[in-house]
Order: structure tokens, then C-alpha cells, then sequence
């Protein structure tokens, strides 16, 4: 039945959690949104960044006024001022630094997807529980005052019985983009794909039966092209496609018997919704400034809390909700016939 008003977002104070002091592993380009939004929200310190360009690093840490810069990770991390470690390296990279993050004994917050295969994130996971460190997957859009809102309708089964979810994500990139490289995990599905079957795997679980077609980007080398027909447990479907070869609109819907969901694009960044009664008798709208990256610190924030409340698994991102991703896009690509190029060794 759909409420007489939309829930309000369940919102941590910045200055109620603790303040970790960061590093940083790969200075590129989503780390400098990171550390942006972290300064510019939070009381979190950011003290170190490594790279393995020690030049790269110093640049960043001028521009950030960052006091330590690396050009070895393992020289970052051997700094007793150090509480955690954000990896935002390229994706074949996330696996391999993160390991010598919980070697170190630093608490990790990893860029999705937390590594390249469900194999992968669940090593990360055990070591990390080893040695009783925190270890949690940097899905931002799970931590928007949007996310929480959606959680809590379909929590409080407003929507009905959820038939149906269709999304999409395409993006237009040129040929010298990363993302058509093989030698880091190219291709559209650990970049965009991992958006439509998070939101898939959040709305019901992770799915049953799943079927997939793809198609090479050209050259041959990556693929270009995916779409998804998933099964889930409770009977939804989800219809989901995610392309390189152009932009689309990047939305999604969740049907449910009671009301629909809309999205509109991209579904994964801060933005409204609306959600209409399947009678057309009533529409809620949820307002949101789109300033996409800007809302990046609600991830530290609950990373933050976490460690303070001496919590091991998000409740918010458990690494359960990351391996079920992870594996169902492992299904997905064994079915399309793509294996990146670690997993060939």
C-alpha cells in the first residue's frame, strides 16, 4: 500500500563518527571526487597517497595539501598514522593492493567492484576477518539518501510483490578510454554493469537463473555490449543492458503490484524518484540535488562509523551483498565468454 508520505533518509552526522585518518591508493580520477567530498563534508583526514608514480602521488598531494606521498604502497602503509586505506586503483589492481592493505593491518574501503570475481572478494573478506579489520566495498550509490529511502520502501513492501525491473547503462567512450583495455579488465560490465546487478541483487536477492548475450566492442578485444534476463527467487524478472557503443538513458524501474518506481538516469546517482500507485491515484516524488559525486562521503562516513562501532561488516554493504554481485556477474561472463586476463593464469 503506498504510504501517505516517502520515509526520510537515515542520515549519520559527519561529526559523530570517528575521524580516521586516510590514505590513498591510486590517485586518479575518483579519487580526487573522494577526497573533494570527504573535505569539503566531514571531518576526516586524508595524510598519505601512494602511486606507483612517486611524481603522480606528489602532484596529487600538492593540489589536496596532503602531507605524505608515496611511490610505493608498502611506504604508505608502514605509517603508524594510518587508520584506513581507500583503493582506488584499476580494477585488476583492487585485489592485489587490498591484500597488502589487511596484511597491514589497515582497514580497507575498496572501489567497486572489490575485485574482479567472487573468488577474489571472498579472500579479501576471510583475511580481512582474520585479522579483524573492516573491509567493505565502495558501492557508493548504496549509501545515498536516495538508496535509503528505496531500502526502506521495499522493506516496508509498499511496492507490493516486485515483478519486474528493467535498467540500463550505456555510455559513450572514445578508444583510448581504460575502458577498452584488456590489460585492466576492460569492458562495460565491472564499470557499468556492476550498477544494474547491484540494484538487482538489492531489490531481491541474487537471482536464480540467469541469461545473458554480449558482443565484442570493435577489435575484438573487450566486450562492448551486455544484456541480462535474471530470474530471482521471489519471481521478479530483471531486464538489464549495459553497452560501450552509446549513450542511453540510465534509468530503471522497479514494478511492484501496489506501485512503480521510476528512476530516471542515471539511476545510481543522487537524484529524485518517483513512486505512483498502480491505480494512478497518487504519485510521491523524492527531491535530491543532483551533484552526483559531491555525496561520495556518505561511503566514509558509514566506513567510519563502522570502525568506531567495532563492526566488521557493513550493514549497509555486507560483503555477502558483494559476493552475490560478484558471482552473478561471473555467471554472466562465463556465459558471453569473457575471462580477464588474471583469471587466464
Amino acid at each position: 500500500m503506498l504510504p501517505s508520505s516517502l520515509p526520510t533518509p537515515r542520515l549519520r552526522d559527519p561529526d559523530s563518527v570517528p575521524v580516521l585518518r586516510w590514505g590513498i591508493v591510486g590517485p586518479g580520477w575518483i579519487a580526487e571526487r573522494f577526497v573533494k567530498s570527504l573535505r569539503e563534508n566531514t571531518r576526516q583526514q586524508i595524510v598519505a597517497v601512494a602511486s606507483r608514480s612517486r611524481e603522480r602521488a606528489a602532484d596529487f598531494a600538492r593540489t589536496w595539501s596532503i602531507p605524505g606521498a608515496f611511490g610505493d604502497v608498502q611506504e604508505m602503509l608502514a605509517l603508524d598514522r594510518l587508520d584506513a586505506v581507500y583503493v582506488a586503483t584499476p580494477h585488476n589492481h583492487h585485489y592485489p593492493d587490498a591484500l597488502k592493505v589487511i596484511e597491514a593491518g589497515k582497514h580497507v574501503l575498496i572501489e567497486k567492484p572489490l575485485a574482479l570475481n567472487a573468488r577474489e572478494a571472498a579472500d579479501l573478506g576471510e583475511r580481512a576477518r582474520a585479522r579483524n579489520l573492516l573491509c567493505m566495498e565502495a558501492m557508493w550509490c548504496d549509501f545515498l539518501p536516495k538508496y535509503d529511502v528505496l531500502s526502506q520502501l521495499l522493506a516496508d513492501g509498499a511496492l507490493g510483490d516486485v515483478h519486474s525491473l528493467i535498467a540500463d547503462h550505456g555510455e559513450h567512450f572514445t578508444i583510448d578510454h581504460r575502458i577498452f583495455n584488456p590489460d585492466l579488465a576492460g569492458g562495460p560490465m565491472l564499470d557499468l554493469g556492476s550498477y544494474l546487478v547491484g540494484l538487482s541483487v538489492k531489490v531481491a536477492g541474487k537471482p536464480k537463473k540467469v541469461i545473458a548475450i554480449g558482443q565484442p566492442a570493435p577489435g575484438g578485444r573487450v566486450n562492448g555490449q551486455t544484456s541480462m534476463l535474471f530470474e530471482h527467487g521471489n519471481g521478479m524478472h530483471a531486464v538489464l543492458n549495459t553497452t560501450l557503443f552509446s549513450n542511453t538513458p540510465c534509468a530503471a524501474t522497479i514494478a511492484g503490484r501496489d506501485a512503480t518506481l521510476v528512476l530516471p538516469g542515471p539511476f545510481y546517482n543522487p537524484g529524485p524518484f518517483t513512486l505512483t500507485a498502480s491505480d494512478g491515484s497518487r504519485t510521491l516524488t523524492f527531491e535530491d540535488p543532483k551533484n552526483r559525486y559531491d555525496q561520495l562521503y556518505h561511503e566514509a562516513i558509514h566506513f567510519a562509523w563502522c570502525v568506531g562501532e567495532g563492526l566488521r561488516e557493513s550493514p549497509i554493504r555486507p560483503l555477502q551483498a558483494t559476493l552475490d554481485t560478484l558471482s552473478t556477474m561471473d555467471e554472466v561472463r562465463r556465459q558471453i565468454g569473457v575471462r580477464f586476463n588474471e583469471e587466464r593464469d
